[in-house]
């Protein structure tokens, strides 16, 4: 008998036929209030379960007595209660290094826009205001040849750093959990203080992951470290930064202007104070978000469910502690 499992999210068909080829495939859309109590009753006997965004904690495990793995279309997790699963046996998996230059794209192309304040003067071409030659209240700063500071140099900040080095000339400084030889050797990155990034770079990119240990890591304190001509990107999850000191240090002039693509809430609210600021760029939390990279991960994502039920180490297993456990 094939194993079952539970498809949460809208992927391509044919990662839903690969999946098909070894299990049972239950496969929800989306998960709305109208799907959710059939999802609830499938979970009570899935082995593995794919998609990306669902919580998965104590209280989600409880109703999933004969879950085998969980695999995360996504390279963050914070979604998962890893010390439960684990405990459990379950296996939990992710999907790194797929979108390392999607998402280095996006954050690139936010910091560019935030610099050159591209959607500003693009709504003022369209909305008919460009009357007469552009004047200096509406010019930009130069990205080539500042200093970037990455928090966060795994794999999306290294593409970042590429991108900066190669392309655009930009001495960079990074602090992340460990050195980064490598990113030192190939971009001549220079591994630095949190604090002394605040204080030195003129555009600041935070790309860690969120944990226990990152949320807030941004906050009043950093933003008054920074220089006021600073630009500040956050491509990691809203909950590493303070909002309410960011909208603060915008609003007072510590920082020059920021661009975001993820918020502490998601969907973030239309009357949140940063959206109506002329010098903040948003996006809808879209690092990721093309065609062929979310094929990639999907793929990913149901090779690691495949193998883990098939008794074989996931691509990318997040808790490799559970493997004793398992095999």
């Amino acid at each position: 008998m094939k194993p079952k499992v539970i498809v949460y999210k809208k992927v391509d068909s044919t990662v839903i036929e690969y999946v098909r080829e070894t299990c049972e495939v239950i496969y929800f859309e989306k998960l709305d209030s109208q799907s959710l109590p059939s999802f609830y009753k499938e979970l009570k006997d899935a082995e593995g379960i794919l998609g990306s965004g669902l919580k998965v904690d104590e209280k989600f495990l409880e109703l999933a007595p004969q879950l085998k793995i969980v695999s995360n279309i996504s390279v963050g997790y914070d979604n998962l209660d890893i010390p439960e699963i684990t405990k459990r046996k379950i296996m939990a998996t992710n999907t790194p290094e797929v979108l390392n230059d999607s998402v280095a794209d996006t954050i690139f192309g936010l910091l560019l826009a935030t610099a050159r304040r591209m959607p500003e003067l693009n709504q003022m071409v369209k909305s008919g205001k460009w009357t007469s030659q552009v004047g200096e209240n509406l010019y930009g700063v130069d990205v080539h040849h500042k200093t970037l500071g990455i928090i966060g140099m795994g794999g999306i900040g290294s593409a970042i750093a590429k991108r900066a080095n190669y392309g655009f000339d930009m001495p960079i400084l990074y602090h992340n959990r460990s050195r980064n030889l490598e990113a030192e050797q190939i971009y001549q990155a220079t591994y630095c203080s949190l604090e002394e990034i605040c204080q030195h770079a003129d555009f600041i990119c935070l790309m860690t992951p969120l944990t226990p240990k990152t949320v807030k890591l941004i906050g009043e304190k950093e933003f008054k470290l920074m220089k006021k001509s600073a630009i500040f990107v956050n491509g990691s999850r809203g909950a590493t930064v303070d909002e309410d000191a960011l909208v603060q240090a915008l609003q007072n002039g510590d920082i020059l202007a920021a661009g975001l693509d993820v918020f502490a809430q998601e969907p973030v609210s239309p009357d949140h104070p940063l959206l109506s600021m002329d010098n903040v760029v948003t996006l809808p939390h879209i690092g990721s978000a093309t065609y062929e990279t979310r094929l990639k991960m999907a793929k990913v994502a149901a090779e690691n469910l495949v193998h883990g039920l098939e008794g074989k180490q996931p691509l990318s297993l997040i808790n490799q502690d559970v493997l004793t456990e398992v095999h």
